[in-house]
Formats: C-alpha cells, sequence, structure tokens
C-alpha cells in the first residue's frame, strides 16, 4: 500500500527545495522590472495559458490589492478584440514556462509594435518569449514534483513565488502600508479594524435606561425589553451613573437583604466601564472591552452623558477581531 503522507512530505519538501535553489538565480532583472511596473502611468496587463494563466490570473489579483494597476489578459480574447485593452502607457508581463505556447506568442508581435515594454516569465531566454522580452525574469526549476516529471507543479509553484516577491518589491518601492491595504480591502478584517468607528456601530436609539429612583422590579422590565442583559441606570442630567447588568442581579439575589422594591441602584455597578470617544475605532473599543472582561460598553461625552452602547455581540457579528 502507497504511503502518501511520505509522498506528499516528498512533493512539499521537493518544492520547496526548487524555491531555495531559484531564489540563488535571482538577478538585476527583478530591479528592473520593479523600476519599470512602480513608474508605469497605466496598467500592467499579465497574460499567459493554461497553468501559466491560472498562476497569471492570481498574480494579477495579488498586485491589484497591493497597489499595483493590474488585470488579467486572456491571449486567446486578445486576439479576438481584446488587445485594444492594452494602452501605450501599459506594459505586459507574459507567462509560458516554455516559452513556446502558441496562442500567447501569436499576441507578442502586436505588442510589440506599440512599444509596449514586455516582461517575460520562462524556462529559458533562448525561447520566442525570451526573445521578445524587453525584461526577463526566468524559471529555474530541475525537477518537477509530478512522477512523470511532466505536470506543472514545481514550475508552478516557482512563477506564483516571483509573482509574489515582485508584488513585495514593489510595495516596499511604493512604500505600501497597511492602511493601504485596508483601503484595497474595506470589507476584510484589517479594513474593519482600521476604518470602523465605534460612532458606526454603537446603538443610540431604544436603550434601556431608568432613573436612579427605579424600583428593581421594573428595571428588570426593562432589561427585558432591551435585550442586552443590562439596564443603564441615568441622573437628572442624563449622565451615566450606574449600570445592572444580569450578573449584578444574580449576585444581588444572593443578598439577604434583597428586595424587588428596592431601587435597581443599590445593587447595580457604580462605577462602570465607559469611553468617552466615539471616534475611536471599534477595534480599540473591543481591545477595552475584552481587557476588562465585560459585554457592555457606555459611550459618554467628557461629561459623562449617555450618547450610546456597544455589545460585544455587535463587535463580533460586524466582523471586529
Amino acid at each position: 500500500m502507497e504511503d502518501f503522507k511520505a509522498i506528499a512530505k516528498e512533493v512539499l519538501a521537493l518544492e520547496a527545495q526548487e524555491l531555495l535553489n531559484a531564489a540563488t538565480y535571482i538577478g538585476d532583472e527583478i530591479n528592473e522590472a520593479t523600476h519599470l511596473i512602480a513608474n508605469l502611468k497605466g496598467k500592467l496587463i499579465i497574460t499567459g495559458v493554461g497553468k501559466s494563466g491560472l498562476i497569471g490570473a492570481k498574480i494579477a489579483a495579488t498586485l491589484a490589492s497591493t497597489g499595483t494597476s493590474s488585470f488579467f489578459l486572456h491571449p486567446t480574447e486578445a486576439l479576438h478584440g481584446d488587445l485594444g485593452m492594452i494602452g501605450k502607457e501599459d506594459a505586459v508581463l507574459a507567462i509560458s514556462y516554455s516559452g513556446e505556447s502558441e496562442e500567447l506568442i501569436k499576441i507578442l508581435p502586436h505588442v510589440k509594435r506599440f512599444n509596449i515594454p514586455l516582461i517575460g516569465m520562462a524556462r529559458t531566454k533562448e525561447s520566442s518569449l525570451g526573445h521578445y522580452s524587453d525584461i526577463f525574469i526566468p524559471l529555474h526549476v530541475t525537477k518537477e514534483a509530478c512522477p512523470l516529471d511532466a505536470a506543472p507543479t514545481c514550475s508552478t509553484t516557482l512563477t506564483l513565488a516571483l509573482g509574489d516577491a515582485l508584488a513585495v518589491c514593489l510595495m516596499k518601492k511604493k512604500n505600501f502600508q497597511k492602511e493601504d491595504f485596508a483601503s484595497f480591502h474595506p470589507g476584510g478584517s484589517l479594513g474593519k479594524r482600521l476604518f470602523i468607528k465605534i460612532s458606526d456601530l454603537m446603538l443610540k436609539e431604544g436603550l434601556p435606561l431608568v432613573r436612579q429612583e427605579t424600583k428593581l422590579k421594573d428595571a428588570i422590565v426593562k432589561m427585558s425589553e432591551g435585550r442586552l442583559g443590562n439596564v443603564l441606570i441615568i441622573d437628572e442630567q442624563n449622565r451615566l451613573s450606574a449600570i445592572l447588568s444580569d450578573g449584578d442581579l444574580r449576585r444581588a439575589l444572593m443578598r439577604d437583604d434583597f428586595s424587588m422594591e428596592k431601587h435597581a441602584y443599590e445593587y447595580a455597578t457604580k462605577t462602570p466601564k465607559t469611553l468617552a470617544d466615539e471616534t475611536l475605532l471599534a477595534s480599540d473599543a473591543l481591545a477595552f472591552i475584552e481587557k476588562h472582561k465585560i459585554q457592555l460598553l457606555a459611550i459618554t461625552n467628557s461629561d459623562g452623558v449617555l450618547k450610546g452602547v456597544l455589545h460585544i455581540h455587535h463587535l463580533v457579528e460586524a466582523g471586529i477581531k
């Protein structure tokens, strides 16, 4: 019976070794490609066929998400009208391990006719793609992980890794920061952490509010209606003076002097944790909540007047991490 665990380890080790070997061949072509792409007034169009095309599409997506205007164009579609998508201020990154992919090679004369810079990725500079390229990035692979040494495995892994390397070089060149990345990913976790503020999520309407003189039995009714597991106790100036949580209520039940007729304020937490700046990031609020091990965070102004609340569930549901 085949030991597939051993086979999987062998494949990973082989591909890792091929990447390490290829790293020793990195030359000035990476510098040239980085400077060319970084100084483009237009876009970087990536093209390739088959597995190289799939890898090219991923490279284009990575570049686009890290600040380099880029998209993938299939050579066949380019031959049938989409070649017009390539502008005179653009550059092309063409990928073909053999350097001889027929559909790809057919569009290269048209690319060169308009003096559009061409970056090529292929096994050898002596290939057709190599001859057309202004900048050539070699794909040095000694062996595919495929047992037939035929299916693109190590070669596609290397191509993908070189695309990542190029993207990182461009990020460094452009001083691309996490705030920039978040701008391209406003719906991602990083974007949410960097852009969503407390004011965007806090509840302002229908809050479970009671006065200091409210009896406990009435406060419990308000707690049930509010569905926050808490009651906010305010004074005559609407300043937050205490919070009665369901935990406070359970502890009150253990007291010998417990009475539903007493004021809720007597059993409440008199020094609740609050934040007085709704412009802070929601991620800051989550960190505050986790630090103090609370579920409900009251937001006040500098005078202690209640402006809204944030429940940990609201933050989690909004994807704040």
